[in-house]
C-alpha cells in the first residue's frame, strides 16, 4: 500500500478548490479514517466567521471519499465518485470559527456492496463539536482527474 501521506488530496477526491473541506488525512485503516481541516475565511462554506453546519456535514463525506479514495488506488482501481445516501443523528453542538483545527474521524459500521454506512465524529482540541451517521454511496462513475 502506497503511504496515504504521500498521495495529495486530488488524487483521493473528486472534489476541487474552492469546495474542498479536508487538508489532509491523518491515518487510515480499513474500519477509522482521520482528516483534519483548518478553517479559513475564505471557505465557501464560512458564515460569518465560522463554518456551517453543511460545510461540517461535507466535511464528513469528503473524510469518507479519502479513505474509499486511498482503498480504490492501493488496489489500482479507478477513485469512484460517492454520494451521500442518507444522514442520521446529525448533531452540531457548535460551529468552528475561522482558524479553529477541526479533526474528523469516521469509523465504518457496515460495508455492503457499493454502500459504506459510519459513524463520524467531528473534534475541535478535545472538544466533539458534531457527529452523524452516514450512508454513502458509490457511483459507477469515475473521478476524472
Amino acid at each position: 500500500m502506497r503511504a496515504f501521506e504521500d498521495i495529495s488530496l486530488r488524487e483521493l477526491i473528486p472534489q476541487r478548490p474552492p469546495f474542498v473541506m479536508i487538508d489532509k488525512m491523518l491515518s487510515f485503516d480499513m474500519t477509522v479514517t482521520v482528516t483534519e481541516l483548518e478553517v479559513r475565511s475564505d471557505n465557501i462554506f464560512c458564515v460569518d466567521g465560522r463554518l456551517s453546519a453543511e460545510g461540517l456535514m461535507e466535511n464528513i463525506a469528503q473524510t469518507c471519499a479519502a479513505r474509499m479514495g486511498y482503498i480504490n488506488l492501493c488496489n489500482n482501481v479507478a477513485v469512484k465518485i460517492g454520494v451521500i445516501g442518507a444522514v442520521n443523528n446529525y448533531e452540531v453542538f457548535r460551529t468552528p470559527k475561522v482558524g479553529e483545527v477541526i479533526v474528523t474521524s469516521i469509523e465504518v459500521i457496515e460495508e455492503m456492496f457499493q454502500i459504506t454506512m459510519v459513524k463520524a465524529f467531528v473534534r475541535c482540541g478535545d472538544e466533539t463539536i458534531a457527529q452523524a451517521n452516514m450512508k454513502i454511496a458509490l457511483m459507477d462513475m469515475d473521478m476524472q482527474a
